[in-house]
């Protein structure tokens, strides 16, 4: 055989791949962040699994393994349960009140209207505000002897008004919702506003043809398709809420007595006031480990939705 031959059946190199390098090159961009997620993130979780299970308390710096007991106190800790349904109310109040504020004011703005750059930028604005100077406006907002909301009262009344916003019977309770209300439906309408101009207009038009009114255009043509972002926007707030410490610390600090205790505040009391080291740890990963359970499933569900 000729050597032209041979090198006939000799088969052409393959181009290189570079799939090895670009996937080399993906994990080296991301390791730097993975390694804080892991260092701000995973160990202190687990080093608050460990710590459950001991006694710490005080200023104590080792304490003794106890198991479960911790765990134990947990479920008969009726003022834990107490703040948890605290926490659940303000929630299933606010949260709700948020999104159909949010919804309305991003389909207002979706027409073109004088000025709505501006409104919106000002609209925007309480959400970009620190959440404890937000509960210190308000409390002085809601003092009973010179904050504006009674003198406002008392101008549509016409007769003096004395409402001890943050001291006395349910008044404290709504206090803490106008104040979450005030400062995140900014949240929900930008979010919204922004999903809703994403929305195909041709398909709005075409059902505006058929004649369908504008709310069954929004709910069979407007709402199916923002589900997803309607969704994550929920969630976020929703463990916002769940979390909820800063407005009701500057507000009431749980008070009068624990009336306004949300969950975020019993634990910061048992383990700053109370030092309660190790059974905060216990509530810290039972609640970490639920919500993130839920938060998984809810996100699962986004998935199969698309």
């Amino acid at each position: 055989m000729s050597p032209a031959a041979v090198a006939g059946t000799v088969a052409p190199p393959r181009a290189p791949s570079h799939a090895g390098g670009t996937r080399a090159a993906g994990v080296a961009y991301v390791a730097p962040a993975v390694f804080v997620l892991v260092l701000v993130g995973l160990l202190p979780f687990l080093w608050s699994i460990w710590v459950s299970f001991l006694n710490l308390a005080g200023s104590t710096r080792s304490g003794d393994f106890v198991g479960l007991a911790n765990y134990q106190k947990l479920l008969s800790d009726t003022k834990l349960w107490a703040a948890l349904g605290r926490t659940f109310l303000i929630m299933a109040v606010a949260l709700p009140v948020q999104l159909v504020l949010g919804m309305l004011l991003a389909l207002h703005f979706q027409a073109e209207r004088p000025g709505k750059k501006l409104f919106v930028a000002l609209l925007a604005l309480p959400a970009v505000i620190s959440p404890m100077v937000a509960g210190s406006m308000w409390r002085l907002m809601f003092d009973h002897r010179f904050g504006p909301v009674n003198q406002m009262i008392s101008a549509f009344t016409e007769k003096p008004v004395v409402l001890l916003w943050v001291v006395k019977g349910s008044l404290p309770f709504w206090s803490i919702v106008v104040a979450e209300v005030w400062q995140w439906t900014p949240f929900m309408f930008i979010i919204l506003l922004a999903a809703i101009a994403n929305v195909d207009r041709d398909q709005m038009q075409a059902a505006a043809l058929d004649g369908a009114h504008r709310r069954h255009v929004f709910w069979y043509v407007v709402l199916p398709a923002i589900r997803p972002v309607l969704i994550i926007a929920v969630l976020i707030r929703a463990l916002d809420l769940f979390r909820l410490f800063d407005v009701v610390w500057q507000l009431t600090k749980g008070g009068p007595g624990n009336r306004t205790e949300t969950i975020s505040v019993y634990m910061y009391i048992q383990g700053f006031q109370g030092f309660q080291t190790s059974y905060v740890a216990a509530i810290v990963v039972v609640l970490a480990i639920v919500l993130s359970s839920v938060l998984m499933l809810a996100l699962r569900r986004v998935r199969l939705d698309r």
